[in-house]
């Protein structure tokens, strides 16, 4: 069949098919009655049958000039893929006559009749973001049908398909006129072009298979699994089956991804490595898949053109249409080149070796005069306390070095700290593929190798040679564009500062920075300018995250857990960000121990100088111990008279249960369900976290007693007034021991509930226990280490929420702002009572060193008003997460206050069953937009939301609004 005879083919509307006249036709030919749904579709009527008893089918009628032949190969190939593994696809339901296929007519106009299983589920056209695993879903089961299809034939294979690759140049230029803008038009033609160019010597190689031509979101049915994770379910719709290019079938997968890759190309990578794993692809099929998915974006937008301006009234194409165009648009983006190269290193098959090429000097009056290196990577010991926020910092500090050694130059293929992007979701384009040099004003500069000039619009001199361009800013050039150049020839003169970048590609504009996921793509493409300089101008070769990794878990006990599975390396920090060794910057929700921020330049300064001078152990008499305890006993409460000094939260309980038996006599603790207090024996035996310990609860020694967790929300007793409730596991077991004849040591609590999010606990609970406690000879420690210190904005200490005031207290973690330093408060007649079992000592608690930094918080924490900033920023960002209740089923409640919070994620609000998978999603895909947070509690559901104590009001909505948005996800 010619083309133009198909193209007026596949532009016929829709059969106009009635509902009623729909229902007739299963009446009659099927012996099926149902409720009928229309369902949207290009060229075919297509209708969902109720048949009831949980049947459902799809009845699907088109034109009758449709050729049977192609209809009945799509019945053979779903019989052919019907038992294959991992493939489902529709059954073909036969008629009253045996027949699979009908032909017949309705109100005088012949259509064919046939009816298939329904696949229960649903497209995801409409989900704007697809997982990694939805994408690597898809590609596997593209992968898998082509696999299966392999040896399939049929003679309704052999057809001139519409959506055929080999027939895109010839399908563009015949709907091109559909397009009325002139300029999109042009793109489009231009786009095709380019396609056609990059094809024409691969087509010869390309293997040729029966393939399905249309695996995407619209025609793979998936559904929510009770987790709300998607599951696939099903393949449909084998309208477009044709016998083509294998290829063609895996680029028709990723152009349909590109609707969901929010403009970045790249997005569908993943989705090739998980084809590729399954059916390997040939070299050459490699590089043509992106001309296929550019040609099938432009065929794509012409055709649904087409069809819209023949059904203006076709709500299912005209839907479409922003989709395709943004198809378009996306794929249009990058240069095929920089696709090509992409596609390659994602399967491990790129030439990272590129082409030697040979250069003469482009500064030759500068030869022997050596230019000074100048650092401008995340790790450079010229970047402090934030100063690579400043405008212009890489210019500045590369005229600095100028200035003190002559010449300077930045280094190719560096990722640059300034260039990091706080508090944003996209991903910093850091990656230098240029290197910008300090030179005298006035030297000349030479041609490389022969060449063309050219002027550019952006300021740039570009030398356009055979094989290689050169793009120079900084060049005063008297030369018209045009001018022909041989190797040696002067070009023009340097201005003082000049910016060197190749480019292989003749007609490609790269950027001077691009981001790391683009930059091994982009380095193919824009390779060092280290031959034409004259000396080794690029950035030394790092390892990799993944290669630290390995060397991490083969000497570092396992045992000592990291947070993600593929964690990115971090190497800096600045106020209440992370940033990693490519210059991404991840807003940290998770650092309760940095309370002043990450690289704060007075914990420098202090430790620095303290540690110039002196540091040594405790039992040596020196001034910062006394004067960082009376600091100290000035934040506790009145009675309070004793410090110890400590290294650690873990120490400090440690500490506090020997004080407890010491003073008491005893040896039973009382502790809470669901609480952790640290990883020592002692410390261990009273926490009961099964998220932290899966055998906690079957292997406390037998002086531990937990009593009931007194969580308002999800505990045996809910809401204000379950105070009672809770009483009554704390009166059974002090009744127990003292019926047994013990003697009770204490009581260890979180004033406020931190592993479950910071959930406070019932009115009048502490004070009640502390009065039983106490009535028994023990004593009432509260472990303050992650809740304590003004992290709760309202309060300094959390004891204070329940108007009560301990025997003891224990706190580390923002003592130090990241130095490892604790303390335990108390009464002196309760710290003298160790003194009888021997003295106590902590080598490193309470130096000299950790004692001038604890003191050193404390200023900070005032001079910059950190407890107001959880004051005020702290209600506004619980505010926030109380919001998303209203908005989110999967939010059950939002805990806490200040910079303590818990946003607890569940399934259902009546049973509140956990929903701990969308939790561990939702903290995986917070990491990808550039965040950091993990999950708590016993059941892995809740977010336990403790940032340092400078974040900003910015960094709280940038938190919550990408919070909200994989919920959507989620929900959606």
């Amino acid at each position: 069949m010619p083309l133009a005879t198909l193209i007026r083919r596949s532009s016929l509307p829709c059969p106009d098919i009635s509902t009623d006249q729909a229902a007739r036709l299963l009446s009659t030919h099927y012996g099926l009655t149902g409720a009928l749904k229309e369902l949207g579709s290009h060229q075919d009527r297509n209708f969902r049958v109720d048949g009831g008893e949980g049947r459902r089918f799809v009845l699907k009628i088109c034109h009758g000039d449709y050729s049977t032949t192609e209809l009945a190969a799509q019945h053979a190939a779903l019989r052919h893929l019907a038992d294959v593994p991992g493939i489902r696809v529709p059954q073909v339901i036969t008629a009253l006559n045996g027949q699979d296929l009908l032909s017949t007519e309705v109100e005088g106009h012949p259509v064919h009749v046939r009816l298939l299983e329904f696949i229960e589920g649903q497209s995801l056209a409409h989900v704007e973001h697809l997982s990694q695993p939805v994408v690597a879903g898809l590609a596997q089961l593209c992968a898998r049908v082509d696999v299966a299809l392999a040896d399939f034939r049929h003679p309704g294979l052999e057809r001139i398909l519409q959506w055929d690759p080999r027939h895109a140049s010839a399908l563009v230029r015949h709907l091109l006129p559909v397009i009325e803008d002139a300029d999109k038009r042009a793109c489009i033609a231009q786009a095709a072009e380019q396609a056609h160019a990059r094809l024409v010597p691969l087509v010869a190689g390309l293997p040729i298979q029966a393939i399905h031509m249309d695996i995407t979101e619209y025609n793979v049915v998936w559904d929510r699994d009770a987790h709300h994770m998607w599951q696939l379910q099903g393949l449909i719709d084998f309208g477009d089956l044709v016998s083509t290019w294998r290829i063609a079938d895996l680029s028709v997968t990723c152009a349909a991804l590109l609707h969901h890759a929010q403009g970045d190309p790249l997005y569908i990578l993943s989705a090739i490595q998980a084809y590729h794993a399954i059916n390997p692809l040939q070299p050459q099929e490699l590089q043509a898949l992106w001309p296929l998915i550019v040609a099938r974006s432009a065929v794509l937008v012409l055709s649904s053109e087409q069809q819209a301006s023949i059904e203006p009234d076709n709500a299912y194409i005209q839907a479409n249409l922003a989709s395709e165009w943004n198809i378009f648009d996306v794929a249009t983006s990058v240069p095929m080149a920089l696709m090509e190269a992409a596609i390659f290193n994602a399967v491990g098959q790129l030439d990272t070796a590129g082409e030697e090429h040979s250069f003469a000097p482009l500064l030759p009056g500068l030869n022997g005069q050596a230019f000074t290196s100048v650092d401008l990577g995340v790790l450079s010991e010229h970047f402090e306390a934030g100063n690579w926020e400043q405008s212009g910092i890489d210019e500045q500090l590369l005229k600095d070095a100028a200035r003190a050694h002559g010449l300077a130059a930045s280094r190719y293929g560096e990722y640059r700290l300034s260039r990091t992007l706080p508090d944003s979701a996209r991903e910093p384009d850091t990656f230098a593929l240029h290197v910008e040099l300090v030179i005298p004003y006035g030297i000349a500069v030479h041609a490389p190798f022969h060449g063309a000039l050219r002027h550019t619009a952006d300021g740039a001199l570009v030398l356009v040679g055979s094989d290689m361009n050169l793009r120079l800013w900084g060049v005063r050039s008297d030369f018209d564009s045009g001018v022909q150049f041989a190797a040696g020839d002067v070009i023009g003169q340097g201005g003082g500062s000049l910016i060197v970048q190749l480019c292989s590609e003749p007609d490609v504009s790269p950027p001077l920075f691009t981001t790391p996921s683009r930059a091994v793509a982009w380095q193919a493409l824009c390779p060092s300018p280290k031959a034409l300089l004259g000396f080794d101008c690029d950035a030394p070769g790092a390892e990799n995250a993944a290669e630290l990794l390995a060397r991490r878990d083969a000497s570092f006990a396992r045992s000592q857990k990291h947070y993600y599975q593929a964690p990115p390396q971090i190497e800096r920090g600045w106020r209440n960000h992370l940033i990693d060794m490519q210059g991404r910057s991840y807003l940290d929700m998770l650092n309760n121990v940095a309370v002043l921020g990450h690289g704060h330049p007075r914990m420098v300064q202090v430790a620095a100088r303290q540690w110039s001078m002196l540091n040594t152990n405790s039992r040596f008499h020196y001034a910062a111990i006394a004067e960082f305890s009376e600091r100290l006993l000035k934040l506790a409460p009145e009675g309070m008279d004793r410090v110890f000094l400590v290294n650690s939260g873990t120490e400090a309980n440690d500490l506090a249960i020997r004080l407890a038996w010491a003073y008491s006599g005893g040896r039973d603790v009382l502790s809470v369900l669901e609480a952790y207090h640290g990883w020592s024996v002692a410390t261990d035996a009273i926490s009961t976290s099964i998220a932290d310990n899966p055998q906690a609860l079957s292997t406390r020694p037998d002086w531990v007693h937990p009593v009931v967790a007194p969580n308002t929300y999800r505990g045996e007793a809910r809401g204000a007034d379950s105070t009672p409730f809770y009483l009554q596991s704390v009166d059974a077991h002090l009744a127990r021991l003292a019926e047994q004849g013990r003697q009770l040591a204490g009581f260890i609590c979180e004033p406020v509930y931190g592993n479950a999010g910071g959930i406070s606990l019932p009115p009048g609970y502490l004070q009640q226990v502390y009065q039983k406690v106490r009535a028994q000879g023990g004593v009432c420690i509260a472990d303050e280490v992650q809740v304590g210190y003004g992290r709760l904005g309202h309060y300094f200490w959390g004891f204070e929420e329940q108007g009560v005031v301990p025997d003891i207290i224990t706190m580390a973690k923002g003592m130090g702002n990241g130095h490892p330093l604790g303390a335990v408060i108390t009464r002196r007649e309760i710290a003298e009572a160790l003194e009888a079992e021997g003295y106590f000592f902590s080598s490193s608690g309470g130096s000299p060193v950790s004692c001038r930094i604890g003191m050193a918080v404390l200023d900070v924490m005032e001079e910059e008003k950190l407890w107001e900033n959880a004051q005020v920023v702290g209600g506004h960002f619980k505010e926030r997460l109380l919001a998303l209740i209203d908005k989110h089923p999967l939010v059950g409640a939002a805990h806490g206050s200040g910079f303590y919070l818990g946003l607890e994620l569940v399934r259902n609000r009546q049973t509140l069953e956990p929903a701990t998978e969308e939790t561990a999603y939702l903290c995986d895909r917070l990491r990808e937009l550039g965040i950091f947070m993990q999950p708590t509690g016993d059941y892995l559901n809740i977010l336990k939301i403790k940032p340092p104590m400078v974040t900003t009001r910015r960094s709280v909505d940038f938190f919550v609004d990408n919070v909200s948005k994989v919920l959507s996800e989620l929900e959606g």
